[in-house]
């Protein structure tokens, strides 16, 4: 602990009372006054945050025992005759502000700056030791700077211990969200051939007792998708669900057309040809996003049917290939993404990849086709 400002102010009462007083008076004045200074020093030592005052020279005036803690690499070089700034030169060139290393006159400058013009905005500093501080330094009405230091260590140790629970928190949603989306897939996906299936032999010549066994497989089916959409805590209501049977249409829109087909699940890919082979059609079907995007660039397609799972290539690439390939100069595909994942973020990603439409596995007759009339 150090101080020359209360120093001065001791010696110049004692020189004005001994003129007035003589020497009586100008002994109890300095003990009063040397007590007085006594009092101050251990209410500022008491403080818990470190405490600095700086004459109009940036000198050191006085500082407290917090503060010489704090800064106990440069404690040795605090005088009353010292600067500061001289002592942030000192300490960075022993290394110890890190921000520092590599930038060194860039930092001192900026600190130098804030030094000189001491606003009240807080900053924050870190040691070489680890630790961070929060610095504010105001201007005093002499000129001079008085400078709060206050340990913010274990706060930044909580801040960071937060973000890292977030984070957490963060990549288990995600975990939650990639797990629902394999369990939809694994689900659905045989599921959509079960129905699909099921559909296509309700349209063919089936005796009474044929057709209710169809027709049965479809409720059973219809029920096991309810069951799995509460299961996933996607509902129905994404995939357009009808308790009513379906017949597949034997005209439509559908029939002068050349679809492209892409799902690796061989099933699917008979659905999809029994749906529209029976709708007049013609399907070309392919097993991976690579192959679609190949086939497409040979021309001669009116739709893209596109699954997102599939090997090679997914159907999210696939789809961007194609948009790619497009603004090339060939013509714009209309291409409808038939997919067991149909959470928010399945809808969201196909329609930033370029997907005019998304619908749902099981995929329904009706749905499709009215899909198709859609987008056509």
């Amino acid at each position: 602990m150090s101080g020359t400002g209360f120093g001065r102010l001791v010696r110049f009462l004692g020189a004005s009372l001994a003129r007035m007083f003589g020497g009586r008076a100008l002994a109890a004045a300095e003990a009063e006054a040397r007590a007085a200074d006594a009092r101050l020093r251990e209410a500022i030592d008491l403080l818990p945050e470190g405490v600095v005052f700086l004459d109009a020279q940036g000198r050191y005036v006085l500082w407290n025992k917090r503060y010489a803690e704090i800064y106990h690499r440069s404690a040795d070089l605090f005088s009353p005759e010292a600067r500061l700034a001289d002592t942030l030169r000192m300490g960075v060139a022993r290394g110890d502000y890190p921000e520092a290393v590599g930038r060194e006159e860039a930092w001192l400058a900026a600190r130098l700056d804030k030094l000189a013009n001491p606003t009240g905005e807080r900053h924050e500093q870190r040691l070489a030791d680890g630790r961070w501080l929060m610095i504010e330094e105001r201007r005093t009405s002499d000129g001079g700077v008085v400078g709060l230091r206050v340990d913010i260590t274990e706060m930044k140790r909580q801040a960071a211990a937060l973000e890292d629970a977030l984070h957490r928190v963060e990549v288990a949603s995600r975990a939650k969200s990639d797990f629902l989306s394999d369990m939809s897939h694994a689900l659905r996906t045989p599921l959509n051939g079960v129905m699909g299936l099921a559909q296509a032999l309700e349209a063919t010549e089936l005796s009474p007792r044929q057709r209710t066994l169809a027709q049965e497989i479809l409720a059973s089916a219809r029920e096991l998708d309810g069951l799995v959409g509460g299961l996933l805590d996607y509902g129905d209501a994404a995939h357009e669900a009808d308790a009513a049977p379906a017949a597949l249409p034997s005209t439509v829109e559908a029939a002068p057309l050349r679809i492209l087909a892409a799902d690796d699940n061989p099933t699917n890919r008979k659905v999809l040809e029994l749906m529209l082979g029976a709708a007049g059609a013609e399907v070309v079907s392919v097993e991976n996003g690579r192959e679609a995007v190949e086939a497409w660039r040979a021309g001669g397609f009116d739709l893209v049917l596109m699954d997102l799972r599939m090997p090679v290539m997914d159907g999210l690439a696939a789809i961007r290939a194609i948009r790619k390939a497009e603004g090339a100069g060939l013509p714009r595909a209309p291409i409808i993404v038939i997919s067991a994942n149909t959470s928010p973020d399945d809808l969201a990603a196909s329609a930033s990849a370029g997907a005019d439409r998304h619908i749902a596995k099981p995929v329904r007759a009706e749905t499709l086709f009215e899909a198709i009339s859609a987008v056509l």
